[in-house]
């Protein structure tokens, strides 16, 4: 009986003694950091979004008091582009169009070279390329002047309509060109040779078609 007793005293001392191990181990000084103790710190805390706005967490563009207090302007300044004035390009497409947006010249090579030679080549040679652009030097259907008179006016597959952009003496002005310079026919070709073909609207067909 006695010795029974003895082991059940021993049990329970030792059951008391682990209970205060334990019990010591999850003790701590309110002072020390933790995983918990720091996320709940940072919940607490409230976020100050403007001042990390203003800290650059964000991005940030910084002015000086002069730009801030100038007024609004393009992000481009127009002030450093160049005078269109003094443009070479326009310069050159002022001396090939007379200073108009059309055409002035009644001198049919003239016309011919700033019309015509971009496609058909400046001797009338014709060239392959994104398309095919037939030669109009020594070529028989430039035997009638009505042919060319016909094109110029209501265009022909490719080729876009003068009607709207050379009046009756300018056309007659390059077709006399390319009937007499770039080949060798003598017919004279005149404003009111154009006039006879000439109708209120250009054809939006195919002249090959009729």
């Amino acid at each position: 009986m006695k010795n029974m007793t003895s082991k059940l005293l021993t049990v329970m001392l030792l059951s008391a003694m682990s209970s205060a191990a334990l019990l010591g181990c999850s003790q701590q000084s309110d002072d020390v950091e933790t995983v918990a103790s720091k996320q709940q710190q940072d919940t607490e805390t409230t976020l100050d979004y403007q001042a990390s706005r203003n800290n650059g967490a964000w991005g940030a563009v910084y002015m000086s008091r002069e730009e801030l207090t100038a007024p609004p302007t393009n992000i481009v300044d127009d002030s450093l582009l160049p005078n269109m004035d003094n443009d070479p390009s326009l310069t050159e497409w002022e001396t090939k169009f007379e200073g108009t947006n059309a055409f002035v010249t009644t001198d049919g090579k003239k016309l011919y070279h700033d019309s015509c030679a971009a496609c058909h080549m400046h001797k009338g040679e014709g060239a392959y390329g994104a398309g095919y652009y037939p030669p109009l030097a020594h070529n028989s259907k430039m035997q009638s002047k009505y042919y060319i008179i016909d094109i110029l006016i209501n265009g022909f597959r490719g080729m876009p309509s003068f009607h709207g952009m050379m009046n009756d003496e300018q056309m007659a002005a390059v077709t006399q060109y390319v009937h007499s310079e770039l080949n060798d026919y003598t017919d004279t070709v005149t404003a009111e040779d154009v006039a006879q073909l000439r109708h209120a609207n250009p054809s939006a067909g195919d002249p090959s078609d009729e």
